[in-house]
This record gives C-alpha cells, structure tokens and sequence, in this order.
C-alpha cells in the first residue's frame, strides 16, 4: 500500500468517495487532491495548486464522473476545481466564469458541509464580511448569488455550514465564531431551492454551528446541529430546538441510516443511535 508522504504537515478537512476512488486535500500552500484508489489504496496526486493564498475547504460529488472542490478567493471568485473523469483530472473554473465575491468574503472549511449537492444542483455558502449563497443548477457550469439573513461583517462571521434535504428545502448554519453562544441571525431555512431565505429560532437554540444536517426520511422537518453549544435537535424545521448532548468537542455528524449517526472531533467519532419510529 502506498501513503501520503510529503516533507511538510499537511492538514486534511475534506474527503469525498466516488464508486472507484477516495478523494482527499489538504488546505494551505501547496493544495493537493490526493485519489485513493479503493481496488489497490495506489494513492495518486491529481491536482496541485500552488499560491500564497491558497485555501481549500470542501469536496463534493455529482456522480461517479462529476465532482467540485471548492476553497477562497485567491482574485476575485471563490476558487471552484471540477472534474468530468471521476477524479483522474480536475480543471479550476475561471473567475470570468464564476459570480463575483467581495473583499473579506470567503468560505469556512467547518465540516466539509459548505458545499451541497442534489440531483444536478450545487450550493456553496460563504461567510466573513458577506454571507451568502452560490447556486449552480448545471453541475458547475453556471452560477448564480443569493444574498442570506445570516450574521455577516466581521472575519469569523457568517454560514459555516449548510445541507438540503431536497432541491427545494435546504437549512443554513453558522453565526459569529468568536461569539459561540450568539443564538440569533446564525440560522435560516429555505424552501424554494436557496433564492429565499428566512431566520428561525432567533435568541432561542444553539450558538455557532459547524454542522447541520436533515435527518433521513424526516420530510425535511427533523434537523440535528453540531456545534459549540453541544448537539442539537429540531422536529419542526428549525422553529424550535432542544439540546441532546453537551459535548462541544464534536465538529460534524452524517447519517448512515434513519436511526443511526456518526458525529466527530478532535481524535474521536461518537456513534449515535435515535430512537426514531421510522
């Protein structure tokens, strides 16, 4: 089996799988995909970028072809790297191609949850001196911005996370990182695809959040978060929440089943079985 050497540390936040392969890179300078191959673990480079302002945040997958990663503005566009092949070559999208950001926008690589895909559709959430929403219904070749209620102005304020249940019912996190227990303008609902947005449970649930997540065959109701204020559960679409666990420890959740998740942090994975009737 080969390994992933190289001379510096490098810091992982994002993985992705297609059906042949696992996709792992690493932020800062120099930025690497790294391919697993999951037949032989052959570990292959397939895409390097070398700047001084090089950040990827989150990696994601359309199909067993097409994937996106996705990381700051080195110019004036968020960073935006596809691949057609599944994952042997990637191509970094043009600023021309791309929506404009603004000075101090920039995205948060939380949970690897700031980029979302459903069926064709894309959604990238950004934070820091704007938060808003960046929508392609193409598979990446087109992009369109939608402006979001969320905290917004400072550094560490903004949407650090985001998941849609749906084409239509998507849920935004985050708030004011240095301010984790700042419970209002840090979480918002929409229910036409990203265009609209709208805040709930202002002053009431969880501070910052690094995770959301809708909980499987919930029609789009139930939502869990992850953040400093512990784990959190909503039964109504965000319009109310009641914490089931304390631990601040834990960064992200995925569900591998309606009654079962995995949330992790710094050195550990926490299974979490619910006791749904589902």
């Amino acid at each position: 089996m080969e390994t992933i050497s190289d001379t510096s540390k490098l810091e992982f936040r994002s993985i992705a799988q297609n059906d042949d392969a696992i996709f792992v890179t690493n932020i800062g300078n120099p930025a690497t995909i790294f391919r697993i191959n999951k037949s032989n673990l052959k570990v292959e480079k397939v895409y390097t970028e070398t700047h001084e302002k090089v950040f990827y945040d989150s990696i994601n997958f359309w199909n067993n072809d097409e994937g996106i990663l996705i990381g700051d503005p080195i110019s004036n566009c968020l960073s935006i790297v596809i691949t057609r092949n599944g994952g042997k070559t990637w191509q970094k999208v043009p600023c021309e191609n791309l929506p404009k950001t603004v000075e101090g926008e920039a995205a948060f690589a939380a949970s690897n949850t700031n980029v979302v895909i459903k069926g064709n559709h894309c959604w990238i959430v950004s934070g820091g001196l704007k938060s808003r929403v960046f929508y392609s219904s193409d598979k990446g070749k087109n992009w369109e911005v939608f402006e979001t209620p969320i905290v917004q102005g400072q550094a560490m304020t903004g949407i650090f996370t985001a998941d849609f249940y749906d084409e239509k019912i998507g849920f935004i996190a985050g708030g004011n990182y240095e301010i984790p227990t700042q419970n209002f303008q840090n979480k918002a609902i929409t229910f036409d695809g990203g265009k609209t947005w709208k805040l709930v449970a202002e002053n009431q649930g969880f501070g910052y959040a690094s995770c959301v997540q809708f909980m499987p065959n919930s029609g789009g109701r139930e939502i869990v978060s992850v953040g400093a204020t512990g784990l959190n559960y909503s039964p109504v679409f965000g319009k109310t929440w009641k914490q089931f666990s304390k631990d601040n420890s834990l960064y992200t959740i995925r569900f591998f089943s309606p009654n079962l998740a995995f949330a992790a942090g710094k050195d550990k994975i926490v299974r979490i079985i619910l006791d749904r009737k589902i």
